[in-house]
């Protein structure tokens, strides 16, 4: 009677045992969940304070081509509560891409305990690179493309003469003028620093799929014509309708396909043939 009973309390034992690494995996996931809120809530508060500041930055583009244009560089909002909340909006936003290393952190110190010394070497780099593509592209956009995209625009403007009474011979101005809100040029300038971004991550993703041995450098080559095609089609969804914001994310993003092509061809060994 003993052995059963004994062989049971084991049997008990080992499913304790099994289920106490799990239990050890959730409460560290909880902690670098809550390390991650808590560095998401400091930045976000900080930022609401600093708001008014943080806009005056991203609408400086509009303020340098109005002035460039000879107009007033005015915004307007409609709503009493509007400007609130494009404040906290905004404060979320550059919350998460501050503290976007901090959370890339958290998330590596939970996985690399499960992982191999060669695996961590291999995936370091990638931690390192992704926050510094990350900020090449939004400033791509800020720098370069957002005040060409504006001043496309603003160039829609129109001072027409017309007619208005042909008895009095006189004749009036009719004036459209650009005059954004807040929350709509706030929405349109995020888009594109976030497609911009986004799309320099690409490297990124390659080379973590070459790495692994889903794709190659030849591979990748041969399917140079459709990813000119989804370039396009990429930006066309993730910019205005405007020619300069597609063409601005189109090219770089092609760009960034041909370098890693050369640096997975150069860095990682290629199968001999090619499925």
């Amino acid at each position: 009677m003993s052995d059963p009973i004994k062989g049971e309390k084991g049997t008990e034992d080992g499913i304790e045992e099994s289920s106490a690494p799990l239990l050890d995996h959730l409460i560290e996931l909880r902690t670098r969940l809550m390390w991650c809120v808590g560095y998401i809530l400091v930045a976000f508060f900080i930022c609401m304070y600093f708001a008014s500041d943080i806009y005056t930055f991203l609408a400086q583009p509009f303020v340098d081509v109005a002035l460039k244009n000879g107009k007033e560089p005015n915004m307007i909002f409609t709503g009493l509560q509007e400007m609130f909340f494009v404040n906290i909006r905004l404060s979320f936003y550059v919350a998460l891409a501050v503290t976007f290393p901090m959370l890339s952190m958290q998330i590596w110190k939970f996985v690399a305990p499960g992982l191999y010394k060669n695996e961590k070497n291999a995936f370091l780099p990638f931690l390192a690179g992704t926050p510094v593509l990350f900020v090449m592209g939004a400033s791509l956009a800020y720098y370069l493309v957002i005040p060409n995209a504006w001043n496309f625009f603003i160039s829609y403007e129109v001072g027409v003469a017309a007619e208005m009474s042909k008895e009095l011979g006189n004749a009036a101005q009719l004036q459209i003028e650009s005059l954004p809100a807040v929350k709509e040029y706030l929405s349109l300038t995020i888009l594109l620093m976030f497609a911009f971004a986004l799309s320099f991550q690409l490297p990124v993703l390659l080379l973590l799929l070459a790495r692994v041995g889903f794709v190659t450098a030849d591979g990748l080559a041969k399917k140079r014509k459709y990813m000119i095609v989804g370039a396009f089609v990429f930006a066309a969804f993730m910019t205005p309708p405007d020619p300069i914001s597609q063409i601005g994310l189109a090219v770089p993003v092609l760009l960034l396909y041909e370098i890693s092509i050369i640096i997975i061809r150069f860095t990682i060994k290629q199968p001999e043939e090619d499925v």
